[in-house]
């Protein structure tokens, strides 16, 4: 599965606080989780950090422990998990040209 991570920023902190944070924490240690795989990571101005990751669905609770024991304190975190459209779509696209 595919799943879109969004950490909101705590702006009553500095930069450095929350990377002070995540060093404290360990998550650039342990995040992703073995077996996950990041296919993106994305600053957002004004969100944070966007992150998409594959995973299969039994490691869902090892990421939301990874970002609950790191990121919680210098981040609001989000979760939605997703899936490929891509492809689906370009078919039907090209059907829809065909007409």
């Amino acid at each position: 599965m595919l799943m879109t991570v969004i950490l909101r920023h705590d702006q009553s902190k500095t930069v450095d606080e929350i990377n002070a944070h995540l060093d404290k924490t360990g998550f650039r240690k342990n995040f992703p989780p073995e077996g996950v795989e990041i296919l993106s990571y994305n600053i957002v101005m004004g969100i944070g950090h966007v992150i998409t990751l594959r995973l299969p669905a039994d490691k869902l609770r090892p990421v939301n422990l990874a970002i609950e024991r790191g990121a919680w304190g210098g981040f609001r975190s989000e979760f939605y998990p997703t899936y490929d459209y891509l492809q689906i779509y370009q078919g039907q696209r090209a059907e829809a040209l065909k007409k």
